[in-house]
């Protein structure tokens, strides 16, 4: 019997329609969806692909759960556990579509998932979505770089003074945890932020100032730091 392929496909940022059309097919085309929580009907990937593609409550949902763990040890066991999940359908024959927030190549679970499938034998291949930061610039009606510009994407729970120094402009992931320390951080920086909380969806806040941030802003809010031009 032939095995199963992995998908790790993105569902975008939060508004059902930023879907893409591939991610809409393999979902319909499919019977074994996999989402990263203990109950996967109250996973947000769930929520937004189920008002893009209804056939989805339809289908085997799998969870897969991914504790955010500070113990390395911890974190391989769950890891292992997720790909000995899907690993179970796979050599059943069957397709297993991983859905993720945003894009599956940006700060994604489901990478080290792939990593291990892809060293067992398993074929995987990523579909990608709309990323957080290009839904949130949207919103915010801003341009993330221009002309010579570069931009760093950086994990905001990992920065300090020297990482926002090189010539260009930031966005910071994962903000949240670490909000006010982060705050701190930007405001020795001399940089331009805005940010966004839960960015394309029905509650979605956008800030046009660093003090506007609050400091215990949700988990899905990201910052967009800009060098101030002359």
């Amino acid at each position: 019997m032939n095995k199963g392929t992995a998908y790790g496909v993105g569902v975008g940022p939060g508004d059902p329609e930023l879907m893409t059309l591939k991610a809409c097919r393999l979902i319909r085309e499919n019977d074994i969806i996999a989402l990263p929580g203990k109950v996967p009907q109250q996973t947000k990937a769930y929520e937004i692909a189920a008002a893009a593609v209804p056939e989805l409550a339809d289908k085997e949902l799998i969870s897969i759960v991914m504790p955010m763990f500070m113990d390395r040890e911890a974190i391989s066991i769950s890891h292992r556990k997720a790909a000995d999940t899907i690993e179970s359908y796979l050599d059943a024959g069957k397709n297993v579509i991983y859905l993720t927030l945003g894009d599956p190549t940006v700060y994604c679970t489901f990478s080290y998932i792939q990593h291990l499938l892809e060293a067992d034998g398993y074929k995987v291949e990523l579909v990608s979505g709309v990323t957080s930061f290009c839904g949130a610039a949207a919103s915010l009606g801003i341009s993330l770089s221009e002309w010579d510009e570069p931009l760093h994407i950086l994990p905001a729970l990992h920065i300090n003074d020297e990482h926002l120094r090189s010539p260009g402009n930031y966005v910071l992931m994962k903000s949240a945890s670490h909000m006010a320390d982060v705050k701190d951080i930007l405001r020795r920086s001399g940089l331009d932020v805005q940010g966004a909380e839960n960015c394309t969806m029905e509650n979605e806040h956008l800030y046009r100032d660093l003090e506007e941030i609050p400091d215990d802003a949700g988990y899905l809010t990201l910052l967009v730091a800009k060098h101030r031009k002359d």
